[in-house]
């Protein structure tokens, strides 16, 4: 681990899904500092600036605008210096197509965005809690999308 907190990016351009997110991390006082990007090409310049500090999980949301999610995820694996960055992707999508492409594309994990705020909590709470070490290695398409009940 880079610091004594866990690095979290969301990029997702819908400003509520933003705050749904920060204040669902504010509520689990975990020992996380979350940033937050509306769009795909603002998130890949911070990326690939020089000495930026990496996350250790980056939830990407499919649809934004001048750069996709599967644009940036594309980008991000073809990047060495990105390659252990844990990739959830965090959409409102639930089509097999979406799974299957950002699964073959390199993502770690497939998350369908919930309505309900404690649902998102117990989600989030569980996202952190994974040891990203194992499950990029053991991953498979069974074990890929998140469903909590």
């Amino acid at each position: 681990m880079q610091n004594d907190y866990l690095h979290i990016i969301l990029a997702d351009d819908d400003e509520d899904d933003r705050l749904f997110f920060t204040d669902a991390f504010d509520e689990l006082k975990m020992n996380t500092k979350v940033e937050t990007f509306n769009d795909g090409v603002a998130l890949m310049k911070y990326l690939n600036k020089q000495d930026v500090l990496l996350p250790n999980v980056l939830f990407l949301d499919l649809n934004m605008p001048k750069k996709s999610g599967i644009e940036c995820l594309t980008e991000i694996k073809a990047n060495e210096k990105m390659a252990d960055v844990a990739i959830a992707i965090y959409s409102t999508s639930a089509s097999e197509e979406d799974i299957e492409e950002t699964f073959v594309l390199g993502a770690n994990i497939y998350i369908k965005k919930p309505s309900d705020f404690n649902q998102l909590k117990k989600i989030l709470s569980e996202v952190v809690a994974i040891n990203w070490q194992y499950q990029t290695h053991c991953l498979d398409i069974d074990n890929f999308l998140l469903s909590i009940e």
